[in-house]
């Protein structure tokens, strides 16, 4: 061993000890080891830095962002909620359907992303079917981590060992290239997991009616008595409203009537617009009316107007919470509104919101509210599109917002642009998968086309983009090309084949796949496949094997993070909502890891192949 090898191997050996204990954090020692690298001589500086320039680091930061599209645009949510709808009360098929749809989901973004997206729906639906939170995590961080096995793009790992493939001039793995195995593996660990959830603790379903929490539209639907006083109208093509403003018909002072907000059918989506005074109505417009008035009211809709009553699904238009949203307010004590009527406060002219709910006190007021007197300590319930709602905050001089709906987490900034969202990401995948050009250029004209069709925005996307995770795997790579020119992978292939002496490629593989998940115990993943990755090439160019095999090992073990809560982002995730303990992952993924290994090994040779030269 060299001089320069020592201080190569002192420095990762410094790197893997912060790594373990966390201290300072993963980004800073990588930073730290980029300063340093370079005084070894080995690299230069420019040499250390030249890792932000690598495709695969831009691949990686592109994929973020078109995981935030997806995130956005509401198709990771609508994928919970029919995950919810088709689960029912089983916990077996809730499982199943969990873990598949985490898998698929994670196998074109961010599987730390996935996990974050499908917590709340799985302690939902463990609040709703009484299942326990900790049957349903670990299955899910699982999930989220074999998702790396599926494509390509599933996870950084993947991308690190395919790009040290190319810079050894060979043609690197296809999109689909892991998907044999991660199926395999998909398959193995939903049966494993429908045994060993019995392992875990069966504590009681987090969530329930707990003192504090902030309320749901639902909540306020009762007390301000809003039921039966919604109703979903269209516009018929004969209708007098047709080409009238709102401020014209005046509906709220003839018939005690208030449009909430307009259903407008665009060229490819429904749009939810606020009524303003101004607001020019059309044919087969759907109204969203707040009626206060008489049966005698809603008949004269229907024959003088020529309005089409429509099915209504969730409390007082709950099932457009996405574009409408409530608030609660106080009158301030030197409210310029105390003293003037709901009417003369112009509620909406000046804040774009109506207001459809008073209280004096605890008393919800019944009937119209528009001759009412507004008094100091007044609560108002208004309701309006999200970003008047939100405007509505500002004003402190007049109105204190008291509260906020739970609902206005879930809402998507932009919502009903799914369907491009989808599209952009087929297009991705029809790019990679085609090979007609790189897959970093195909990431960027996705991620340019959801940008210019609203389903991201410049903003969204740099907040996406998990900078703490490229720096890391930019300060790794040096280590390999030192490790490379001091001849310490060599040293180390050399040592992993004299140990394993003559047994066979199977052998050696379970040993490089055994070191590499071993390593993955204490330092990232990433970390991991840049390290191991170009070990594992020596090793298959010293045996005059195919790389193929011995680099899609690497990949999948690094994958294989389920042993400890630190293994991994997603493990680490769970421990909480899952109240979990270090010991359930050791019982729980050591021995599916085990699995793992021996599945991989007898199938990776078979597989792989066919894609040797």
């Amino acid at each position: 061993m060299n001089t320069e090898l020592a201080i190569v191997l002192a420095l990762l050996a410094s790197a893997v000890a912060m790594f373990a204990l966390n201290k300072p954090r993963m980004d800073a020692v990588a930073l730290i080891m980029m300063a340093l690298l370079p005084f070894t001589g080995v690299v230069t500086m420019n040499e250390t830095l030249a890792g932000f320039s690598d495709s695969s680091i831009v691949l990686i930061a592109l994929l973020f962002v078109v995981g935030e599209g997806l995130v956005r645009t509401g198709v990771a949510q609508r994928m919970g909620d029919w995950l919810k709808k088709t689960a029912g009360n089983s916990e077996s098929r809730l499982l199943i359907l969990l873990m598949t749809a985490t898998a698929l989901l994670g196998s074109v973004m961010s599987s730390t992303g996935v996990v974050a997206i499908f917590i709340p729906v799985a302690l939902r639906i463990a609040q709703g079917t009484g299942t326990a939170p900790s049957r349903l995590m670990m299955p899910l961080s699982m999930a989220a981590l074999i998702s790396g096995m599926m494509t390509l793009v599933g996870t950084a790992p993947n991308l690190v060992v395919n790009a040290e493939l190319q810079r050894g001039e060979t043609e690197g793995f296809h999109f689909f290239s892991f998907t044999p195995f991660g199926a395999v593996v998909l398959v193995l660990g939903i049966a494993y997991m429908l045994f060993a959830r019995r392992w875990l603790a069966a504590g009681s379903p987090q969530g329930g009616a707990a003192a504090g929490r902030r309320p749901r539209l639902a909540d306020w639907v009762e007390q301000y008595k809003l039921a039966e006083r919604e109703h979903r109208l269209r516009i018929t093509p004969g209708s007098p409203f047709i080409g009238r403003t709102i401020a014209e018909l005046d509906l709220r002072n003839t018939l005690n009537a208030t449009i909430v907000a307009i259903e407008r059918r665009g060229r490819f989506s429904t749009e939810v617009i606020g009524p303003a005074a101004r607001t020019e109505l059309q044919a087969e417009d759907i109204l969203l009316v707040d009626l206060c008035g008489t049966v005698d009211c809603l008949e004269t809709l229907h024959r003088q107007y020529q309005l089409e009553t429509l099915p209504l699904s969730g409390a007082y238009f709950a099932d457009r919470s996405q574009e409408i949203g409530m608030a609660e307010v106080m009158l301030a004590a030197n409210s310029s509104l105390a003293g003037k009527t709901v009417a003369e406060a112009r509620f909406r002219s000046e804040y774009g919101v109506t207001v459809i709910g008073l209280r004096h006190g605890d008393q919800a007021i019944a009937g119209s509210l528009l001759p009412e007197k507004l008094k100091v300590g007044d609560t108002l319930l208004t309701i309006g599109p999200w970003r008047d709602i939100k405007r509505l905050q500002a004003d402190t001089t007049n109105l204190v917002t008291l509260n906020l709906p739970a609902e206005m987490d879930d809402v998507l900034p932009a919502s009903g642009r799914a369907p491009q969202a989808v599209a952009c990401l087929l297009l991705m995948v029809g790019l990679m998968v085609s090979g007609v050009i790189p897959n970093v250029h195909a990431a960027l004209i996705a991620c340019l086309l959801m940008g210019a069709l609203r389903c991201v925005d410049f903003e969204s996307a740099y907040r996406s983009i998990h900078w703490k995770s490229l720096i890391l795997i930019v300060g790794m790579l040096p280590f390999s090309m030192a490790l490379q020119r001091t001849g310490g992978v060599d040293l180390a292939a050399d040592a992993l084949i004299a140990a394993t002496g003559n047994a066979g490629t199977h052998v050696v593989l379970g040993s490089v796949f055994l070191i590499t998940a071993s390593l993955g115990l204490f330092i990232s993943n990433t970390a991991t496949a840049v390290l191991m990755a170009p070990v594992a090439l020596a090793i298959a160019k010293d045996m005059g094997a195919s790389p193929y095999p011995f680099a899609m090992i690497v990949a999948l073990a690094a994958s294989t993070a389920f042993m400890t809560p630190i293994s991994s982002p997603v493990n680490t995730l769970v421990v909480g909502p899952g109240n979990y303990k270090f010991g359930d992952f050791v019982k729980v993924g050591v021995p599916f890891s085990l699995v793992v290994m021996v599945v991989c090994v007898i199938l990776v040779p078979i597989v792989l192949p066919l894609y040797s030269k």
